[in-house]
């Protein structure tokens, strides 16, 4: 019961305050700050968090079912919501000490600062190792020099967590992560990127010219980065295989309608058996995409491993995103491919949650180590 009201009450937030301006917030790649407003009291930005620092203190199919509503209308706000309360917020609740939880996890709920977490650069995005953004302490200050790319809220984040190395060597062993401020010198935002989907999404890059970041805002200790990143990356995961499903579902839930409506030889389209199976094949795979979007949720509550079902989720998720939002724009053949109907956002939304997150080769290499594991 708990459940369906959480996605009765975000369906309708969606549909009423997303729904409306959805196609004009892609076509113009605008981020809607006056939905983000009356986001933040209901508090879409702290799902997670406990209550004591401000939050909702939901599961995580609770979690699941909100990403899912948001991105069934508009995956950009979905994306903004699931990367802030998965890679933004959760690592500080992980890793963070109590002092560093009291002072930012309580802004990242509350939606007055907003996360990001910034791994990716020029010459490193599924290989870690290749991190070229580096932080050397100096005092009680570290000097942070080094760029990031294809940054997630990266426009108006104002509290991300960036990847650097702290020592020679392996970048592997001497990664950390520290939480940054937006108003430390030497940190300044790129330009918005435009982009094919998540338009509304505002991705930039990151730059850091001689940043100096107090020792307090290093998460964990040095040398944590990336035991930091695969704990984040697992929990991240879960929300874009989410957000899929929501893509996904809004697609079919266009096309079922438009097969209705839609007449060929004096019959709705929907009569034909070969539409029919398209959108059987679409639901099916929807609803089995969700369950192992359910299942990761339900083993992370249980607090056991689900780093493999979080991977698979994904993996299948994002997949059948692409397939239903293709096939939604083939069952409202060349409407689907005008921009005046939702299926076209849908089906460019969707090939980006087969890359970040890790790419869709990343997700089998981590299924098959746990099951070549499993099986010695």
């Amino acid at each position: 019961m708990k459940h369906k009201l959480v996605r009765k009450s975000v369906r309708e937030f969606s549909e009423s305050e997303l729904g409306p301006i959805a196609h004009e917030i892609d076509r113009d790649a605008r981020f809607p700050w006056e939905v983000i407003e009356k986001m933040r009291p209901l508090n879409f930005f702290g799902l997670q968090v406990p209550k004591r620092y401000g939050g909702a203190g939901l599961d995580s199919i609770s979690y699941a079912i909100v990403i899912e509503e948001l991105s069934r209308v508009s995956g950009a706000i979905g994306l903004c919501v699931t990367v802030h309360n998965s890679v933004g917020v959760q690592p500080i609740l992980n890793f963070g000490t109590e002092e560093q939880k009291e002072r930012f996890v309580p802004l990242l709920a509350s939606g007055e600062s907003i996360g990001a977490f910034c791994l990716t650069e020029a010459n490193a995005g599924s290989d870690a190792s290749g991190v070229e953004t580096h932080a050397v302490l100096e005092g009680e200050k570290y000097l942070v020099n080094g760029t990031k790319i294809f940054v997630t809220n990266g426009g108006v984040c104002s509290l991300p967590l960036i990847f650097a190395v702290t020592g020679a060597g392996d970048p592997a062993r001497n990664a950390s992560v520290f939480i940054l401020e937006k108003d430390m010198p030497g940190f300044s935002v790129g330009e918005i990127e435009d982009l094919c989907g998540m338009r509304a999404n505002p991705v930039s890059s990151l730059f850091f010219e001689d940043c100096r970041v107090p020792r307090e805002n290093l998460l964990g200790s040095e040398g944590d980065g990336i035991k930091i990143a695969l704990a984040t990356l697992d929990t991240g995961r879960i929300g874009i295989a989410a957000q899929a499903v929501g893509i996904a579902q809004g697609a079919f839930e266009a096309s079922v309608k438009y097969s209705k409506e839609r007449q060929q030889f004096r019959k709705p389209i929907s009569s034909f058996q070969s539409i029919q199976n398209k959108l059987a094949d679409m639901a099916t795979e929807i609803d089995a995409a969700r369950l192992l979007v359910y299942r990761a949720c339900a083993l992370k509550d249980s607090h056991k491993p689900f780093s493999k079902e979080s991977a698979m989720a994904k993996l299948f998720g994002s997949a059948t995103c692409t397939r239903v939002t293709s096939e939604a724009v083939q069952i409202h053949g060349g409407y689907g491919y005008s921009r005046e109907y939702d299926v076209e956002r849908y089906f460019r939304d969707a090939k980006v949650t087969e890359i970040y997150e890790g790419t869709s080769e990343i997700q089998r290499t981590v299924i098959s180590r746990s099951v070549l594991a499993e099986l010695i």
